[in-house]
């Protein structure tokens, strides 16, 4: 007969617990908290602080310029170009620094050519039409062959010690670029988050068309997040023209798919409307304990290369299965 015994009481923690283990961060969360248990067994240096900090410090260039990418992506937009904008800006600081700016107005000048070459890249894929994959392909090598002309291929030196010390010093034990990525960071989760602008770019990821007749302006979104992407690239390149002390014009090559990985190991879908500025952190961190462990238990830069592209074979897999588990 119903009704005649007691119903058993739910937990009010039950639903947070599930929605713990059901998001998102947990696919790369698991993972890495394994691969830092099993480094530390195999090399307790691994647990220094020195090589803490500089795990932190590898994972904050990823983090920044991935912020921007979390969101492009989330919009299913793309930026292939971010590597060589990463040097153009590095370079570009460095150049203005040589020719007697100030430091504050170099680092300004740095990024406003992110911001004119994020511009260029989101003016060609919204009014031109032009596929942003092909688009920021093309911007990947003009971006770069900028950076041979300007600087013939040389490293600009000497930069001054008060720029130098931005990349190099810090405050309570921390280097500045990680106290960098982490306002960054907690500005960008709270844009994405609790912001109009943030619930536009995932509408438009979900559906472009939707969002555009739902009144968001869909071109001026995806124009200004080009211009973001960009310049937190040339921020990053910046700031790592700082920490070398010279403004490298070799930087950043094939960094793009560093951070692209990172973004797809968070959690953010190629296909858009899903990611987190925090899966982006964790998978910008698992990607550099995984490079440092790997190094410090000895294994071969080229089976490192293989083991990588695994883990990013293997992300974009569990991506399509969440895609359907969703339909």
């Amino acid at each position: 007969m119903s009704g005649t015994g007691k119903s058993k009481p739910i937990s009010p923690f039950r639903p947070s617990v599930k929605r713990i283990f059901l998001a998102r961060e947990m696919g790369v969360t698991i993972p890495l908290l394994f691969l830092v248990l099993l480094i530390g067994l195999r090399n307790p240096a691994f647990f220094s602080l020195d090589n803490l900090i500089n795990v932190l410090r590898s994972t904050s260039f990823t983090f920044i310029v991935g912020i921007g990418m979390t969101m492009l992506l989330v919009s299913a937009g793309l930026d292939l170009s971010i590597g060589s904008v990463f040097a153009l800006g590095g370079c570009a600081a460095g150049y203005a620094l040589t020719r007697g700016f100030p430091i504050p107005l170099a680092i300004v000048f740095g990024l406003l050519v992110g911001f004119m070459v994020g511009f260029v890249n989101g003016g060609i894929v919204v009014w031109v039409k032009i596929p942003t994959f092909i688009t920021t392909l093309g911007m990947l090598y003009m971006a770069r062959g900028l950076v041979l002309v300007t600087t013939g291929g040389v490293p600009i030196y000497p930069l001054p010690a008060g720029f130098r010390a931005l990349g190099q010093e810090g405050v309570a034990g921390l280097p500045y670029i990680i106290w960098i990525a982490l306002a960054l960071g907690v500005a960008a989760d709270f844009v994405l988050r609790q912001t109009t602008y943030g619930r536009a770019v995932y509408a438009i990821g979900g559906n472009e068309e939707t969002a555009r007749l739902s009144g968001i302006r869909v071109s001026r979104v995806k124009l200004s997040l080009y211009m973001i992407t960009s310049v937190l690239a040339t921020l990053a390149g910046t700031l790592q023209s700082a920490r070398l002390g010279s403004a490298q014009p070799n930087m950043g090559q094939g960094f793009e798919l560093e951070v692209i990985a990172a973004v797809i190991i968070g959690g953010t879908s190629l296909f858009g409307g899903a990611g987190t500025i925090g899966g982006t952190f964790l998978g910008a961190l698992f990607l550099t304990v995984l490079k440092n462990g790997m190094s410090m238990v000895h294994i071969r830069p080229d089976w490192q290369q293989i083991i990588i592209g695994a883990i990013i074979i293997i992300a974009a897999g569990v991506d399509q299965w969440r895609r359907r588990l969703h339909r």
